[in-house]
């Protein structure tokens, strides 16, 4: 089957597009941009979906059906460094022969995971 397309990003509701642009700038060590007025985008080297941050009137709520996983080497030193930058870890792991999945939010409450691979 042909392709429809390519990712090109990934857009974020937020109501502090400026913090969240800043906070998952820092976690991925990428740069923020202005998209549109009042909107943040954030593009790591290295290639990547953009993350885009749309300001919108209402918080949060419920769980989200798409989330965000971001591959470390060390899920400890990952949950200090999220925790340092605002965000939180929810207290949810799963461990799996492959390796560990934490459950993280950002300084929003939109949950991200952080997965380390072991190696088999």
């Amino acid at each position: 089957m042909e392709a429809l397309g390519r990712l090109a990003g990934v857009t974020i509701d937020c109501g502090d597009p400026q913090r969240l642009a800043e906070f998952w700038a820092a976690a991925l060590g990428g740069r923020v941009t202005e998209s549109l007025p009042g909107w943040r985008r954030v593009t790591v080297d290295g290639g990547g979906p953009v993350l885009t941050f749309q300001p919108v009137p209402e918080p949060k709520a419920g769980k989200a059906r798409l989330h965000l996983d971001i591959a470390v080497a060390d899920v400890g030193a990952a949950v200090s460094g999220v925790e340092a930058l605002g965000g939180r870890w929810t207290g949810e792991r799963h461990d799996y022969d492959e390796g560990a999945v934490l459950v993280m939010a950002d300084p929003e409450g939109n949950e991200f995971c952080i997965v380390q691979n072991y190696q088999v």
